[in-house]
């Protein structure tokens, strides 16, 4: 929970896109060596409805973990953006809030989650941020560079931050702790 909490007090501000954040099941991997403790813990706090996991549709075997409260907050600004004419629109969220996240418990898809956001940019952001990454670092000489000037490099296709990429791509074994290609 301690580690959840700090990975999405890091997660970076996206300033066009409106997105409570969340974080890589494999971050969590990387920061607590135990991933039969991970996997409980995830378990437990879902079924406790305290945050809710979904499969993301990236190409890889990514899940994004995110705060039930977080997941709401993004409903509501779904209901607030689309400009919610008539109550009958209301009471399909409504409804959906109260009959299906407080009842259903298995793991969400990223067509779920990732309704909200316009385009997809996030989505389509975490694999685009990752290949940008690995091509940068492929056009390098010995494909590696150190990590403090590439932390500072921006992103043409991406919103999310370099470190939250590089940190993703670490943790999943795409990139090695000296940033190079494995």
């Amino acid at each position: 929970m301690v580690a959840l909490q700090i990975m999405r007090a890091q997660f970076p501000h996206i300033e066009k896109v409106s997105f409570q954040p969340f974080v890589l099941q494999s971050q969590l991997y990387s920061n607590i060596k135990d991933m039969t403790q991970v996997d409980r813990e995830l378990e437990s706090l879902r079924r406790d409805r305290v945050l809710r996991i979904f499969k993301l549709n990236t190409g890889q075997d990514d899940h994004a973990v995110m705060f039930m409260d977080d997941y709401l907050n993004q409903i509501e600004h779904v209901v607030k953006r689309m400009e919610v004419k008539t109550q009958d629109d209301l009471m399909v969220f409504e409804w959906f809030k109260t009959h299906v996240i407080h009842s259903k418990h298995q793991h969400w898809s990223s067509r779920t989650l990732f309704t909200s956001v316009p385009g997809g940019k996030v989505l389509k952001g975490l694999s685009q941020g990752r290949n940008e990454v690995l091509s940068f670092l492929n056009r390098r000489k010995y494909k590696e560079m150190m990590l403090a000037p590439l932390e500072k490099k921006c992103l043409r296709f991406s919103p999310l931050d370099m470190r939250f990429h590089l940190r993703g791509l670490i943790d999943s074994g795409r990139l090695s702790r000296d940033i190079g290609i494995s």
